[in-house]
């Protein structure tokens, strides 16, 4: 990844991933950029989030671009692990895009803060911010 890409913000964004990683139960974090999609960084067990689908085995997305959601340079996307991230990223960034419209249908002064999505196995939080979404995936704590 270019430093170019996450301009003055790196060092910060890079101390926040830092710490992220460190807390009980995180699985992995993942930073992408709020117009584009574009998967920025990632840390942690990102492989162990989605494993990536068969071609053809899960229907597209409404509104899903194709093509590589990553910006990454060197990155080889022909591998299933990173497919399974960037698969990940597609669809976070479409639900993010469908919630923010949610919400300025309801109220055109208000925006989108924080999303949580919590499943049996494991929790997103989903942190909007002016140029980036921040992708929290941890652990979900017994009932």
């Amino acid at each position: 990844m270019s430093d170019q890409v996450l301009g003055i913000g790196a060092d910060a964004l890079e101390e926040t991933l830092g710490r992220l990683s460190k807390k009980p139960g995180v699985k992995a974090a993942i930073v992408l950029d709020k117009a584009t999609g574009a998967i920025l960084k990632t840390s942690g067990q990102v492989s162990s989030i989605r494993k990536a689908r068969p071609l053809g085995s899960s229907p597209a997305l409404p509104g899903q671009a194709t093509g590589s959601f990553s910006s990454d340079a060197g990155a080889n996307t022909s591998s299933g692990q990173d497919q399974g991230v960037e698969e990940l990223a597609a669809m976070v960034w479409n639900f993010i895009s469908t919630a923010g419209s949610l919400v300025q249908e309801l109220d055109i002064e208000d925006e989108l803060k924080l999303l949580r999505l919590r499943t049996k196995k494991q929790e997103l939080v989903i942190v909007p911010d002016a140029k980036y979404l921040l992708i929290v995936v941890h652990d979900t704590p017994p009932a």
